[in-house]
């Protein structure tokens, strides 16, 4: 799907390759803000390493394995959301997310990875998609506790950067539990 809209304030737009200035933008604009978190901020100098993470996704390898999309806000772009690993055969996905910080605290990416929560299990027909979230933070750990999801543990020393390893909170949601959430709301 190129296009989703989440509601009035915010759609999500397939990621190409003309979008890579304006993400590059709020990357570098938001640079010490994101980095606490995010492993790739540090190989991000330049438009040019944005341009090859898209290509990187369009590639024979990985095009049917992620869906990346360029959230938007009130007709800013305000980051990245989407799934990372698409797993056909076992029906499960992971949703990755990050939001420019002057967009915090609106609910933005909360109602993102919601409608993409929708999405994978109606239409990409999976059974489980999870989150992945560096242990400490807060503000991202509270979008799927808002989502429903449940913390199944900590994968230890998961994620390599700034220097350091960092253990990540798993959550997940099957398919059998979005499902009793639509009919018990």
């Amino acid at each position: 799907m190129e296009y989703l809209s989440v509601d009035d304030d915010i759609h999500l737009e397939k990621l190409r390759k003309a979008h890579a200035d304006e993400v590059f933008r709020i990357i570098d604009r938001d640079r010490a803000y994101l980095r606490k978190w995010l492993p790739f901020v540090d190989q991000t100098r330049q438009v040019k390493d944005t341009q090859a993470f898209i290509d990187s996704l369009c590639s024979v390898v990985n095009r049917d394995k992620n869906a990346i999309y360029l959230v938007w806000y009130r007709g800013e772009p305000a980051g990245l959301a989407g799934f990372k690993d698409i797993d056909p055969v076992n029906h499960r996905t992971e949703i990755g997310y990050w939001l420019a910080e002057h967009l915090q605290g609106k609910g933005i990416i909360t109602r993102s990875a919601g409608k993409l929560l929708d999405f994978g299990f109606r239409n990409l027909k999976m059974n489980r998609i999870q989150i992945k979230v560096a242990v400490g933070n807060l503000k991202s750990i509270a979008i799927p506790h808002r989502l429903g999801m449940v913390c199944e543990g900590v994968e230890r020393a998961g994620e390599f950067h700034t220097d350091r390893y960092h253990d990540l909170e798993v959550f997940s949601m099957l398919k059998s539990e979005w499902v009793e959430r639509l009919l018990n709301p």
